[in-house]
């Protein structure tokens, strides 16, 4: 049977199909529906865990207990991870253990363009990389195999647009997987000084052998065209390279770590020019010219930003042709926005308002950032906005201390933001930080997270009290409030941030897109009372709309919030359908 599917949905299916005992994730864009397509199999224990960090901790934990596992992030989740990831390369693994990591050239959805293959170098762990979607199950179910003939994790390596785009993929049969025995075995699995020193030797001991693999398990592949021209690429940029290039040689690598040296050679012998095609970092660059092989690649190419076959001919067959190249800028833009009756909008109003440094961090709510809110000084990466705000006030005394607030949204705060506040705590701090609850994970796509009380396939569990936890902390003044309740917003931020102690203040108002949220319906302005004073596009509301002459509100996009009536000072909102006077 054959089905069109995402590359993460495939990636899914092949988990299954290995015969996957336990899958773990935190979710994070592009590799979000790994997991939530894993879940959909009844058979594969799956969980959202508080960060990626303990989920890989999960899946190394069921790996040694014998079982297949299989964690998945975003590029960035992997620095999260990166603990973990160095030992469980040198304890090797019982049960096979897939790493998936997702990384996104362009930025779509993240703060950075790391790449995630010198991850795979550092640790000395295997890396295979998929060019489409019927890879992607081929290659997670030899993953598993590799990672059980070397005794080692293998990490998987996607992009956005492998992970996103859909092709064809033949389904198979899951595997009769059963748990290997589990034997007690510290001087393998314990990772003191002693037993890791062993542990170093095994790990290269290993490397050869993979590197032997490499070059003689056909998972890369020559293809062989006019060798007037050879093109070694990988991942996505495989399909770009073939648009781009057409009929030449393509040395395809389905493992990107470690490299096939004599296939490498034997290919670079029988070209006339070599380019090597991969985005981002010149990771196989670099790695061939330290072969002594002559190769063309970040010469022309760019280490910023997404390829495409466009792009491809623009930098290398164009120009080398001696052709003019036009580029069309005349491409309409999507800002990004928050959606209509965000519960983040009412409290960056505020922020605004009392002109307070905010300190930051990653979601839905970075968008705060952006005019007209403009309700953010700075953001790193997640949790940083608890210990950044704390660092700031350290730097510069409690007065500035009091003009700063720390912004984090509930998801973002079990996942790493906990640490910051014990920090606060522990060191005598002063700062205020506020919780931005909306009773889900709302940037990757509305994900349960340990506050909303259900687990990734939406059985009722647990819930963490956010209250509770403050307190348990060390936290005595824990304030909650509705974002959309300006008078009150404004009241307690003046009071907690001249309080001469640490405080939460709790911002507690479901996502809009929740299915469980209903409003009244749109809006619409009353002409007649309307005095285009545009208050209410101080809230930066994509439902309000500056026509010229008058002021509309889009009852497309109109919710119905009530959010702009608490600003329009002459009742010129009403609801739709009303008189209109």
């Amino acid at each position: 049977m054959k089905k069109l599917m995402l590359g993460n949905e495939a990636v899914a299916r092949g988990a299954y199909e290995a015969g996957v005992t336990v899958a773990a994730a935190y979710p994070g864009t592009p590799s979000t529906e790994i997991t939530e397509n894993i879940a959909k199999y009844d058979e594969i224990y799956s969980e959202w865990s508080p960060n990626e960090k303990v989920a890989l901790e999960v899946a190394i934990g069921a790996s040694v207990a014998g079982a297949r596992s299989i964690c998945a992030m975003k590029h960035v989740g992997l620095n999260v991870a990166a603990d973990p990831l160095f030992t469980v390369s040198y304890t090797g693994v019982n049960g096979g253990l897939v790493i998936m990591v997702a990384d996104d050239p362009g930025m779509h959805s993240s703060q950075n363009e790391q790449d995630s293959r010198f991850y795979a170098r550092s640790s000395k762990v295997p890396m295979l990389e998929p060019s489409d979607s019927r890879e992607c199950k081929d290659y997670v179910k030899q993953a598993f195999e590799i990672s059980e003939k070397f005794d080692c994790p293998v990490i998987v390596r996607l992009s956005t647009r492998i992970a996103h785009s859909q092709s064809i993929v033949e389904l198979g049969e899951k595997v009769d997987y059963s748990l290997k025995d589990y034997v007690k075995n510290p001087a393998k699995y314990v990772m003191m000084p002693a037993m890791a020193r062993k542990r170093h030797v095994e790990v290269e001991k290993r490397m050869g052998g993979l590197r032997e693999f490499s070059n003689t398990s056909g998972i890369n592949n020559i293809e062989w065209g006019s060798k007037d021209v050879g093109v070694i690429t990988s991942g996505i940029a495989y399909q770009y390279a073939r648009e781009a290039f057409g009929d030449v040689s393509y040395l395809k690598l389905g493992m990107v770590y470690p490299l096939p040296e004599n296939i490498i050679r034997e290919f670079a012998k029988e070209v006339k020019t070599l380019y090597v095609i991969e985005e981002l970092e010149p990771f196989i660059e670099d790695q061939i010219q330290k072969m002594g092989i002559s190769v063309i690649g970040k010469a022309l190419l760019p280490v910023i930003g997404e390829y495409s076959s466009q792009l491809i001919r623009e930098k290398i067959l164009d120009q080398k042709a001696g052709a003019s190249v036009k580029i069309d800028e005349a491409v309409p833009v999507r800002p990004p926005v928050m959606c209509p009756g965000c519960p983040h909008r009412g409290l960056y109003y505020v922020l605004k308002k009392q002109k307070l440094t905010v300190s930051g961090d990653i979601g839905c709510y970075t968008l705060g950032a952006l005019p007209p809110t403009e309700s953010m000084d700075f953001c790193v990466c997640m949790g940083a906005s608890v210990s950044g705000a704390h660092g700031m006030e350290k730097a510069r005394g409690r007065e500035f201390g009091k003009k700063t607030v720390a912004v984090i949204g509930d998801s973002t705060f079990m996942h790493s933001g906990i640490t910051g506040l014990i920090d606060i705590v522990y060191n005598k701090g002063n700062s205020t930080v506020i919780i931005l609850d909306n009773s889900i994970t709302g940037m990757t796509g509305h994900q349960q997270n340990p506050t909303t009380g259900y687990t990734i396939k939406n059985e009722p569990t647990k819930q963490v009290d956010l209250v509770k936890l403050a307190n348990a902390i060390g936290i005595e003044r824990v304030r909650v409030v509705d974002p959309f309740n300006i008078k009150e917003v404004d009241k307690i931020l003046k009071e907690e941030t001249q309080v001469d102690e640490p405080s939460v203040i709790i911002s507690q108002r479901p996502c809009a897109l929740l299915k469980s949220v209903k409003y009244d319906g749109p809006k619409k302005i009353n002409m007649e009372k309307c005095k285009k004073c545009k208050q209410c596009f101080t809230i930066g509301c994509p439902a309000l709309v500056n026509v010229g002459d008058h002021i509309e509100i889009n009852e497309a996009l109109c919710i119905g919030c009530d959010l702009c009536t608490k600003l329009c000072n002459f009742g010129a909102i009403e609801k739709a359908g009303e008189n209109n006077g």
